[in-house]
């Protein structure tokens, strides 16, 4: 059944305005989105970051239903373990057995792909019935802009800044969602917050599935990428255009492209709406950006033959 902007429009917001996250921010707009996709009692737990400070600072929280905030490194595991409780009191008796309760952990690609990835691979291995949401800012955005290892070759972040020497970061982002898939997990996902209908249809399949999910959510910064605040949508959708973020999903091992663009837009393109690339377009490091679009190629054809489609 189509997702429609008016039912969900209809649902009471578990995530209460008045939050500090920035105008303009992605992460918070993602947050809203997948919250009000799924129709079950829900918990959240969060990693520490942006989205944990910015909606829980004691004494105060912008949190509607049960949330647990824990260690940078192990959102996942303790979402795991709550998924667990919440099985056993029903086994006990204590809780009734048609009681339904999803759980969803979250975190940014920090605590995700780099601090978290032990955790979160734990989690999946061992079959717990729970989702995994990454908001992908592609940093360490809410300690100072630091380089993760999701953020863009050649992007520069404080802890890779871009100087004669050395162009900002210089290796390719981690793969996070391949790596998630050679799990075998029922429902791994990509998704972008321009696309609200396609981020609330992945997280229903998500929490649909009996064991674990995994969604990778493209979620700009402007305060990190350097673009103007209101801009965040725009750059979000231009990195789909690309391919540099690919829409698909994999599920029980079945690749799927959910969005293919009727022209390819070149990265070079993308690259020029954010800061944080500015450096790229001199002579010296021009080559860069064509090293970045040769890699976005070789990913998105691969993409292609895995889901059938080359």
């Amino acid at each position: 059944m189509a997702v429609k902007l008016k039912d969900l429009s209809k649902k009471k917001d578990v995530l209460a305005g008045g939050h500090r996250a920035c105008a303009g921010c992605g992460p918070a707009v993602l947050l809203r989105q997948a919250t009000l996709a799924v129709d079950e009692d829900l918990v959240v737990g969060f990693a520490t970051g942006c989205m944990e400070v910015v909606t829980t600072i004691y004494p105060y929280t912008s949190w509607r239903i049960p949330y647990i905030h824990n260690a940078f490194e192990n959102s996942a595991a303790t979402m795991s373990g709550v998924e667990t409780a919440f099985r056993s009191l029903k086994k006990q008796g204590k809780l009734p057995v048609d009681k339904d309760i999803k759980f969803i952990a979250f975190g940014g690609d920090g605590g995700t792909y780099d601090i978290g990835l032990q955790s979160l691979s734990g989690a999946m291995e061992r079959g717990h019935n729970m989702v995994y949401i990454c908001y992908d800012n592609e940093g360490y955005m809410n300690t100072g802009i630091q380089r993760s290892s999701a953020t863009p070759y050649g992007a520069a972040t404080t802890t890779a800044p871009a100087g004669k020497a050395v162009p900002g970061k210089l290796q390719f982002r981690k793969d996070l969602s391949e790596i998630l898939a050679a799990h075998h997990i029922p429902y791994i996902a990509q998704t972008s917050i321009h696309d609200w209908r396609d981020v609330v249809t992945k997280v229903q399949k998500a929490v649909s599935v009996e064991g674990p999910a995994f969604i990778n959510a493209f979620a700009p910064c402007h305060r990190g990428w350097r673009y103007p605040m209101e801009k965040t949508i725009e750059v979000a959708k231009m990195a789909v255009e690309t391919c540099f973020w690919p829409l698909y999903e994999v599920e029980n091992g079945e690749y799927k492209i959910t969005y293919k663009p009727k022209e390819k837009v070149p990265v070079e393109d993308w690259l020029k709406s954010q800061g944080r690339f500015k450096h790229l377009f001199t002579d010296e490091h021009k080559h860069m950006i064509q090293e970045l679009q040769n890699h976005v190629d070789m990913l998105w054809n691969n993409l292609l033959k895995k889901a059938g489609e080359l």
